[in-house]
């Protein structure tokens, strides 16, 4: 056989020009909020053509009417409530300060406006993905139409997020505000009703209260944070009283109605009903996941509207093509975990790998004064599942650092596993919680023991050393009763 025989043919130009693409892109993401950004990045980085749909603004309910307003918002509170307290040491106290909400709103765009930038349609189309502002809905399972463009797709991961679960209560017509719109008043309201006991309500009643609002919080349930303990929730709301917040627990919101400057809510508590009147209504009774638009039947993907997308433990809906990330499928709606999620649902989409998202630690921050913190298995679930379980708790008001600052209100509770030390959950109340609890999650993910934790140095004096003083008491000797 002569050399040029043994030769393999040659890839001429007419069999390349014949070889046609079996998609428009590799990867589709529906929605540019936290889980779309991540995913439309590491797709990318990954060397994937991507293209990334947003029906609204880069960024998403995080960045624009969630976290980093509703924190901003938070930290001037926390001002307010700080020139009271350095009144009272000056001995010039007199009457409160009130807040102008106008400026207000004008360092919370400044604070969206440097943060958006990292996210910035530059930055996205440096990476090579093509952003098309236009809302996407799927033509079939393999195919998304938006704005009049149909783009067939290899895989794609569905990151829509959540919006504000609608108003219950005809009356109110459009005289309330959500956690989506109350961040575009310019005006402090004298009287705000803030309907809705969960994170978001009792963070923004607070903060409004310090800035100088005249707040009612109406809950239908006998405590504030159905999710946390019954200790925590009391806890805030002792301090959310002590800030003027007037509380109404086991009170339901029945009717509501309008005259010619109120907005009148009619509430029933067991058989008595009575009227709170208000200037402006916060409705902050949870969030829906954001799938009316998206015609998921025609792609056959499985959902329903209070849980969202219906996926598997690898993140993929019931169309292998097609994956979800985010608050659209997920139960924990928070920013933290859509983006881990959008990694995960990445990884499994295009390297068919088997991360899976019941595998994750995840915590969760309620970011009043003190802040609510907590991750893994809460008390109440250790019974339901029959888990054996020692509890750990230091009180914050025995933790030097906590006395000097005056923000001794709160506790540290370590869970760990009968006879062992394995930190199964926790639950810190402090006024960083939000950051000590990162601590036991390193710990957990990492399968340190308590006793191995106790053995870290921390710095004195600190909030954080009541996690090793937590920590330390495993091994004190109990005392017997007598």
């Amino acid at each position: 056989m002569s050399r040029q025989q043994r030769q393999p043919p040659r890839l001429t130009r007419h069999r390349v020009a014949r070889k046609k693409r079996t998609h428009d892109c590799d990867v589709a993401v529906i929605g540019a909020g936290p889980a779309g950004l991540a995913a439309a990045r590491l797709a990318a980085l990954a060397g994937k053509r991507v293209v990334l749909f947003e029906s609204q603004r880069l960024g998403g309910t995080s960045l624009n009417s969630g976290s980093v307003p509703s924190k901003a918002l938070i930290r001037s509170a926390t001002l307010f409530a700080a020139v009271r307290e350095a009144s009272r040491l000056m001995g010039s106290e007199g009457a409160s300060p009130v807040a102008d909400l106008g400026r207000l709103a004008t360092r919370l765009q400044r604070i969206e406006q440097r943060i958006a930038a990292y996210n910035s349609l530059a930055r996205l189309t440096r990476l090579g993905i093509d952003t098309r502002f236009a809302g996407a809905e799927f033509a079939d399972r393999r195919t998304i139409t938006a704005g009049g463009q149909h783009v067939r797709f290899g895989k794609a991961i569905v990151a829509t997020g959540a919006v504000s679960a609608p108003a219950q209560f005809p009356g109110l017509r459009r005289r309330y505000v959500t956690s989506e719109t109350i961040f575009g008043l310019t005006e402090l309201p004298a009287r705000l009703a803030v309907v809705g006991g969960g994170p978001l309500g009792c963070e923004l009643a607070q903060a409004f209260c310090r800035l100088g609002s005249r707040v009612t919080i109406i809950q239908d349930e006998a405590k504030f944070l159905p999710r946390e303990e019954r200790d925590a929730a009391q806890i805030l709301a002792q301090a959310m009283a002590r800030d003027g917040v007037n509380i109404l627990l086991n009170t339901r919101v029945i009717g509501a109605r309008l005259d010619a400057s109120n907005v009148l809510l009619e509430t029933r508590s067991y058989k008595t009903k009575s009227v709170v009147s208000a200037d402006c209504v916060l409705m902050s009774v949870g969030r829906v996941p954001n799938i009316k638009s998206l015609q998921l039947e025609a792609a056959h993907i499985a959902s329903d509207p209070v849980n969202g997308i219906r996926t598997d433990d690898f993140l993929r809906t019931s169309n292998p093509h097609v994956f979800a990330a985010g608050d659209v499928c997920m139960a924990h709606k928070y920013t933290h975990v859509a983006e881990c999620t959008a990694r995960i649902a990445v990884h499994n989409a295009l390297a068919g790998a088997t991360e899976r998202h019941c595998d994750l630690t995840i915590p969760w921050c309620t970011f009043c004064a003190p802040e609510i913190a907590h991750v893994g298995l809460q008390a109440w679930e250790a019974r339901e599942q029959s888990i054996p379980i020692k509890t750990y708790t230091v009180m914050m008001q025995d933790i030097d650092r906590a006395i000097t600052d005056r923000q001794d209100n709160g506790f540290v509770k370590l869970h760990v596993a009968e006879g062992k030390d394995r930190i199964l959950g926790a639950t810190i109340v402090a006024s960083r919680a939000s950051e000590m609890i990162n601590e036991v999650c390193v710990a957990m993910h990492s399968g340190i023991g308590l006793r191995r934790l106790a053995a870290v140095i921390h710095t004195y004096p600190s909030q954080s050393a009541a996690i090793r003083s937590a920590a330390l008491s495993m091994d004190e000797p109990q005392s017997q009763p007598a």
